[in-house]
């Protein structure tokens, strides 16, 4: 296949989970693709996974420095980006009364503060045209208990999808959101909840989705594909939600 044939792509947060799925499927279209994380482990799979068809590089998406790094790294071997996935989030859960502020100001580093920093740093990068996917979530649609700070995060970050294709559509760059429902990754493992507390919210979740199921990585790594192809070309703006009916049934 070819979709995405002689692409610069960049996913962060592509170690695990949606991003490691995207990666595979960004390689199958025929993509040259850069993943991030900042985890020795996962970094390492990645790149048993992957093998040579992708570049791993670590980085950690809540430094704002080592934003303007990965830019500076990426256009030290790379002529240009014509799509990036910004994946990497932080999925801490917990009830108001829990929060500390450093918690808050990681987690919001992670999903909102570094995306919009690592865009400011790659746009002399970004190819005309190129397409920036923002990963979102349904919780910021829906009132998930425990969820407040991370939904917070994510209703930011689908805000700056808008906003920002407004102000860089005429560098040809389309910014566009995609929200996941609940999807099967082991990102559901670092909700910061007891165990008990975590498959009952999971139970509760399930609940939710008019599809009665959990979405897959590769459902999501499908929509990214398409956001991220010229197939999407008339996509601007946009929330892409991917969540079998949860936000919108």
């Amino acid at each position: 296949m070819s979709r995405l044939a002689g692409k610069y792509t960049l996913i962060t947060g592509g170690t695990t989970g949606i991003g490691l799925a995207t990666a595979q499927e960004f390689i199958a279209e025929g993509a040259h693709v850069a993943v991030t994380g900042r985890n020795p482990e996962t970094l390492a799979e990645a790149k048993r996974i992957l093998g040579d068809s992708a570049w791993v590089i670590p980085a950690d998406a809540g430094d704002i420095a080592a934003q303007k790094q990965l830019a500076e790294t990426i256009a030290a071997r790379w002529p240009r980006l014509d799509a990036v996935f910004i994946n990497a989030g932080d999925v801490t859960h917990g009830l108001i009364e829990e929060w500390r502020e450093d918690a808050w100001d990681r987690l919001m580093g992670i999903n909102l503060k570094g995306p919009f920093f690592l865009i400011q740093a790659l746009l002399p990068l970004l190819n005309n045209p190129s397409s920036v996917i923002l990963c979102g979530s349904v919780s910021a649609r829906i009132g998930l208990p425990t969820s407040s700070v991370y939904s917070a995060s994510k209703a930011g970050l689908l805000s700056l999808a808008r906003t920002l294709s407004a102000e860089l559509l005429p560098r040809g760059i389309r910014v566009n959101g995609l929200s996941p429902g609940p999807v099967e990754t082991p990102a559901m493992n670092k909700l910061g909840l007891s165990e008990d507390a975590q498959k009952a919210m999971q139970a509760d979740i399930i609940n939710l989705v008019p599809l009665g199921r959990m979405g897959t990585p590769n459902e999501l790594a499908k929509a990214a594909l398409y956001l991220a192809s010229d197939e999407s070309s008339y996509t601007v703006g946009t929330d892409l939600l991917v969540d079998g009916g949860t936000g919108s049934l």
